[in-house]
């Protein structure tokens, strides 16, 4: 049995999920790569125009102002860069409300224990540095914790509606086929109301974005990935906009809960949970198939396990009316 087991658990002298993690860990590699090529090739030659539009524009001031050096003028480039770098704007046309006012302040705090950080404004004091970093160690797992509480009892009418599902197309379709339409469904449901629709709405009222722009900024935000390159309400003389910054806030808050409801669902598929292939304990099932049956639920000591009982345990997937639990959250 031993040696069987060996073989079974090792390809190329390794265990079949360190093999298995090896190639997915080139392969992300790869994809990192690709990024860097695809990235470099794109946004190259626009940085190249700009940085030759921002020389000929220096060239010309300095051609019509030679009372001022290459110096000053190169001093006050830094300056400015420098404020702007902090969130704070040198033009003199900017007439809006301030970076740390009580809208801006509570939009900031959202994005840092949300994750999505846009680095668009930090913290000026070192009071303030140090109090965001105590706010993030206390505020993040906190989100965390409200995000999970939410999403627990969204997944009771989630679970409803995957039901009505196998009442309806259980006779025509495999569970996990149902399971994949229920997916498919919350998903798109998803997209259209927390990503394509606010996206029409910030396009209408934010003056310098059209819809793409619109759009990426919602779906880096609900990603937590929050580039910061567009933010809601900074236009100046933007109308309302402390009100604006609290309805984003809550747009965040919100958008975020239901992505973590279409990972939970996602990740509940286990056809579709590629991480199981990765973990250790799955090389003991592979290997030892006394011991799957022995941990199959329903299959007591001397009942033969056949590959039609395997096959159709892993299509009859379907959580139960009572159990709403998140995978990641049952014993």
């Amino acid at each position: 049995m031993s040696s069987v087991r060996a073989h079974t658990r090792r390809v190329v002298g390794l265990r079949r999920s360190t093999f298995l993690l090896s190639v997915f860990a080139v392969g992300y590699v790869v994809y990192l790569l690709t990024g860097g090529i695809v990235f470099a090739a794109l946004e190259a030659p626009i940085e190249r125009a700009i940085m030759k539009d921002l020389q000929d524009a220096r060239a010309a001031f300095l051609k019509s102002h030679p009372c001022v050096s290459d110096s000053a003028l190169e001093e006050l480039i830094e300056e400015v860069v420098k404020a702007s770098n902090r969130g704070v704007s040198a033009a003199q046309n900017v007439s809006g409300e301030p970076n740390w006012s009580f809208g801006q302040s509570l939009f900031f705090s959202s994005t840092v224990v949300t994750t999505i950080g846009y680095g668009h404004v930090t913290p000026l004091s070192k009071g303030g540095k140090v109090f965001c970093m105590i706010y993030a160690m206390f505020g993040i797992p906190l989100t965390l914790v409200l995000l999970s509480a939410l999403v627990e009892r969204l997944m009771i009418p989630s679970t409803v509606f995957l039901q009505f599902l196998n009442s309806r197309l259980g006779h025509l379709y495999q569970p996990f086929n149902i399971r994949v339409l229920h997916l498919a469904i919350i998903a798109g449901t998803l997209v259209a109301t927390f990503i394509l629709l606010p996206a029409a709405l910030f396009a209408a009222l934010e003056p310098e974005w059209d819809y793409l722009d619109s759009l990426y900024y919602c779906f880096i935000s609900l990603t937590t990935v929050g580039l910061g390159d567009y933010i809601p309400g900074d236009y100046p003389n933007q109308p309302y906009r402390p009100i604006y910054k609290v309805a984003t806030t809550g747009y965040l808050l919100v958008g975020l809960t239901f992505m973590m409801l279409t990972l939970t669902i996602f990740y509940e598929i286990p056809e579709l949970n590629l991480g199981s292939l990765f973990l250790m304990r799955s090389d003991e099932m592979t290997a030892d198939p006394e011991k799957m049956r022995l941990q199959t639920p329903g299959v007591s000591v001397g009942t033969k396990y056949t590959t039609e009982d395997r096959f159709r345990e892993s299509k009859d997937n379907t959580p139960s009316p009572e159990d709403t639990t998140p995978v990641h959250a049952r014993p």
